[in-house]
């Protein structure tokens, strides 16, 4: 095999760039590989807090930034700048391996791209599930991609059952979990120090369009802010994703601004907000980091609607509709709730069988041309 292969890793949000972190470091710190890393999306729009900065100040190799939307774009003209902008960096370099991260489109246009321009391509957390259009884009992405990394072996199980083949799915845990079993997360006083945070106790507030409910969505995050006015609670309010109908989500924040009782944060850097996570009383809106990674932590969630559907089920999470009086009781109650760490997406140990896998030969010789495989 020829030495070093050209690895590029694929970011478009916050969130994708917190769970790559830890794998393309183990990339970097060998000499058998050359990490690129292509920033787009959220990263490259000042509405979001320009997060790019936050790529370059981890010090990568090698990055390429690439405005790929608007504020306004729907997310089939994302995908296409994507495809473009992506393809015509692919071709200047000539990568070994793509890899991309779960279910937003710049994932889709990794993959599609790797797919169609004969590269190998890898996919980071495949094989979950959720209420949304991101299940769809997810399981795109599988179909499109030559080699799966995922959380645990349910995961990997639903990979089977879309015909992939078992040799090239590799249960590996989620590389979020790295970070937050790591020594590697400021202390609660360094968060608060950083952001301004004067609140004691408080619940952490994430709350993303879902696309295919659009026509409720105003009805919805009305609801949610009642409750959460009502409840008397100190929040903690991250900015939602750049899907359409967020710009509902805004105006209606916009109504947080001088209540005392609310920090709204267009963004926050992945290990900080572990760690305000962490430390949080509670959880409440409808983000994967209520049923991933406020779990871990031991955190309750207060999972509202369908968005994180059929995702995971535990004593800590209360699924709630859109019912204000019920979204109000669900806080009241918020104590009696679960406070049990659970360990479902993986020990911690992510990138280290990344980097194993990356080191054999046997990955690198993996079938570009793919074949459906049935189930016996």
């Amino acid at each position: 095999m020829n030495y070093p292969k050209k690895v590029v890793f694929v970011t478009g949000t916050r969130a994708d760039f917190g769970k790559l972190k830890p794998l393309m470091k183990v990339i970097q710190e060998d000499r058998n590989f050359e990490l690129h890393v292509f920033v787009t999306g959220m990263h490259m729009l000042a509405k979001y807090g320009y997060t790019c900065e936050e790529v370059e100040k981890a010090k990568f190799n090698n990055i390429h930034k690439f405005i790929n939307q608007n504020v306004s774009d729907g997310m089939d003209h994302v995908l296409a700048k994507s495809i473009l902008g992506l393809s015509d960096y692919v071709r200047e370099i000539n990568p070994d391996l793509i890899i991309v991260h779960g279910d937003r489109v710049e994932a889709l246009a990794g993959a599609t791209v790797g797919a169609l321009n004969n590269v190998l391509t890898g996919h980071i957390e495949g094989g979950e599930v959720s209420g949304t259009v991101d299940e769809l884009i997810r399981h795109a992405v599988t179909k499109l991609s030559h080699a799966h990394f995922v959380a645990n072996s349910d995961a990997q199980k639903r990979l089977l059952q879309l015909g992939e083949r078992v040799e090239s799915t590799y249960v590996i845990g989620s590389p979020d979990i790295d970070v937050m079993n790591s020594n590697l997360l400021p202390s609660i006083s360094d968060v608060k120090m950083r952001y301004e945070i004067d609140f004691e106790q408080y619940g952490v507030v994430i709350f993303h369009p879902v696309t295919t409910e659009l026509e409720d969505l105003q009805s919805h995050v009305d609801i949610l802010l009642r409750a959460l006015i009502d409840s008397q609670e100190n929040y903690i309010v991250i900015y939602p994703n750049n899907d359409h109908g967020s710009e509902t989500i805004f105006k209606a924040y916009d109504r947080l601004v001088k209540n005392k009782k609310f920090r709204v944060f267009p963004s926050m850097r992945f290990e900080y907000f572990l760690q305000l996570l962490n430390n949080a009383h509670f959880m409440i809106g409808n983000s994967s980091a209520g049923v991933r990674e406020a779990p871990h932590f031991g955190v309750p969630t207060i999972n509202l609607g369908y968005r994180q559907n059929n995702r995971v089920t535990l004593p800590s999470i209360i699924d709630v509709d859109f019912d204000e009086k019920k979204i109000y009781q669900s806080i009241q109650n918020i104590e009696k709730k679960s406070r049990k760490k659970t360990q479902i997406f993986g020990d911690g140990n992510s990138s280290k069988r990344f980097y194993e896998i990356l080191l054999g030969s046997d990955f690198w010789s993996t079938q570009k041309q793919k074949f459906f495989v049935d189930l016996n």
